[in-house]
């Protein structure tokens, strides 16, 4: 279910989940909350760069440590 839009290609939030490990509604948070860069929001469906980096989870302790530099 890749899109393609120019020269970038896109995933839906069930490809990142399973991609990732994380629950899709994780990954919908993480999108809403700008912390995934490069996401766009087309009408409900939120289209995620193909080769995002697996997103920091603000609970562990290197967010945390990110957070302070």
């Amino acid at each position: 279910k890749e899109k393609s839009i120019g020269n970038m290609e896109y995933m839906h939030c069930p490809e990142i989940a399973r991609k990732h490990g994380i629950s899709e509604r994780q990954v919908q948070k993480l999108c809403d909350k700008g912390r995934i860069p490069g996401v766009s929001k087309f009408e409900y469906v939120w289209l995620i760069p193909k080769d995002v980096e697996k997103p920091v989870d603000g609970k562990t302790k290197i967010r945390k440590e990110l957070q302070y530099e």
